[in-house]
């Protein structure tokens, strides 16, 4: 009996499947010999019933009722794998004589209708247990399915084309455009990579039928955690729950909102996979078509072989967008980039040219003394946010954050360092604002007030890695930044907020106003020292 696996677990309509160039078969039968399997010097499965499964490209797989197995010997576990044309298969670990061997079984608790012979039976791994027996005729190994040399004709571009792709975007791309040109009927395909970001969890690839190119849509940690995404097959499969494959009738059929707009969209045949990365994270594709017939079983079958294989490139461009995140927030954009770009030595560096950008919160210690830990943590952290994300706005990089200050640079690019300069006053001007609206919200009664400095500067500096070989951290060194801070330290003695230097006002071309000359401490020598008009 060859099996018609283009339906969903719903009762499909009577339309004949696909002509597929190449085929992808599934065939049950009864099996005409009895089988046994023994594990651990125990009987596991003793039957003259199972059915046998010969698959496109696999060893033939026997189904026992569960009434020939001895049930006690199997443990359920909690691996669930996904089949788009059997459904979700969970797993059972075989505990006899003293051994256990894990996830060694599989059942398909809620088979899909296309495949409902497998339901309350169990299959084995042939290599998990110690024997198999045919007719008491110990056996060893079996010959693979003939149709094993069948061409999938997505291998091919697999091995040829995909690897050329250089993003996420063109890899999605280019397999649309395979999958169509292979008779894949999909009309509309949803790519979902889970990411590494203190703001994003997801990304998610989209194509549609008439979209000129693919699409791609952040998705928020809070999107994550709303109503909408825990009520999508996303989330099942994100939970290690296994796909799901939906006929899309009824409306009082919908077990998930999403059906209705594919519905709107004339979508009939709906199919979500995980796709798992080597490190064991669960993405997801999922692909809809408005072929009355919807995916056949050859289309799903080729799909699936692929999936792990294709799963590789995408994790590739994975890593490296997580890699530049992760460095881009926890080092910052320029300096991010330079480790990624192989400066990853102690001495590894530069001399650069550039605006050096000094702020320090006031009165931390006696605040830190009077409030409770959580509540001084989040006192900082809304003076970083100030300070840091003006300096982000306006193009300026944080390189670190030293106790209670911020080291920021703008670097100068050829010689228009008034630009630089503009940044810099700009970014001041904001950070100020910040911190006096954040004074006057409604919660400044129950807040200590934030009071702050800032230092504008200019010099050449060393951009580069220091440190011990082990654990280099790229900053800025030399004379010109130490001159920074002592430049800050002015603020309070002087009453202002910022204060800059004589070789900060050469190039920034707005208002200023001179603080007379001051010594900067440390340093042995003096400067004049300049603010913003009011």
């Amino acid at each position: 009996m060859t099996l018609d696996t283009t339906v969903s677990n719903r009762d499909a309509p009577s339309v004949q499947g696909h002509a597929d160039a190449a085929t992808y078969e599934m065939d049950f039968a009864l099996h005409p010999k009895r089988i046994r399997v023994e594990f651990g010097g125990e009987v596991i499965a003793d039957s003259a019933r199972t059915m046998v499964l010969r698959e496109t490209r696999h060893l033939p797989v026997f189904y026992f009722p569960r009434a020939d197995i001895r049930m006690e010997r199997l443990k359920a576990t909690d691996h669930i794998t996904h089949c788009p044309f059997k459904g979700n298969a969970n797993y059972w670990s075989i505990d006899a004589g003293g051994r256990l061997a894990e996830n060694a079984a599989w059942s398909y608790e809620t088979p899909l209708a296309s495949t409902i012979q497998v339901k309350d039976c169990i299959a084995f791994y042939q290599d998990r247990v110690d024997a198999w027996f045919e007719d008491d005729v110990r056996i060893f190994e079996r010959e693979e399915d003939e149709s094993s040399s069948r061409e999938n004709p997505f291998i091919d571009w697999l091995l040829r084309e995909a690897w050329e792709a250089a993003s996420s975007r063109e890899l999605t791309r280019r397999f649309v455009q395979c999958l169509r040109q292979g008779g894949v009927p999909v009309k509309r395909i949803r790519i979902i990579i889970r990411t590494l970001h203190p703001l994003l969890a997801a990304s998610n690839y989209s194509w549609s039928e008439g979209d000129s190119e693919v699409g791609r849509f952040d998705i928020s940690h809070d999107i994550v955690q709303s109503e909408m995404f825990q009520d999508s097959p996303l989330r099942r499969i994100f939970d290690g729950l296994g796909g799901i494959r939906r006929w899309i009738g009824a409306e009082e059929d919908d077990d998930f909102p999403v059906l209705a707009d594919l519905r709107a969209e004339g979508m009939k045949d709906y199919v979500a996979m995980p796709m798992i990365f080597s490190d064991g994270q669960t993405n997801a594709i999922t692909m809809a078509t408005d072929d009355p017939a919807g995916f056949s079983a050859a289309n799903l079958g080729f799909i699936h072989e692929v999936l792990p294989v294709l799963s590789r490139f995408y994790e590739v461009h994975a890593k490296r967008r997580n890699a530049v995140a992760l460095m881009q927030t926890f080092l910052g954009r320029r300096t991010g980039e330079k480790v990624l770009d192989g400066q990853v030595k102690r001495g590894d560096g530069e001399d650069i040219h550039a605006v050096i950008w000094f702020c320090d919160l006031r009165n931390s210690t006696p605040i830190a003394d009077r409030i409770e830990r959580d509540a001084f943590l989040r006192y900082l952290n809304q003076f970083f946010d100030c300070m840091a994300g003006a300096v982000s706005d306006h193009g300026g990089e944080v390189l670190r954050f030293v106790g209670d200050a911020v080291l920021a640079i703008f670097p100068i690019d050829g010689e228009d360092g008034a630009a630089a300069a503009a940044a810099a006053v700009d970014a001041a001007v904001q950070a100020s604002d910040r911190i006096n609206v954040l004074n006057g919200s409604a919660n400044a009664g129950k807040c200590e007030p934030i009071g702050f400095g800032i230092g504008l500067h200019v010099g050449s500096v060393t951009y580069g890695n220091i440190g011990i070989p082990e654990r280099p951290e790229f900053t800025v060194i030399g004379a010109a930044a130490n001159e920074a801070a002592r430049i800050e330290s002015l603020t309070k003695e002087l009453g202002v907020q910022v204060t800059m230097s004589k070789a900060f006002t050469d190039l920034y071309e707005g208002d200023v106003k001179s603080l007379g000359i001051c010594e900067l401490r440390g340093v042995g020598r003096t400067t004049e020292v300049f603010t913003l008009c009011d």
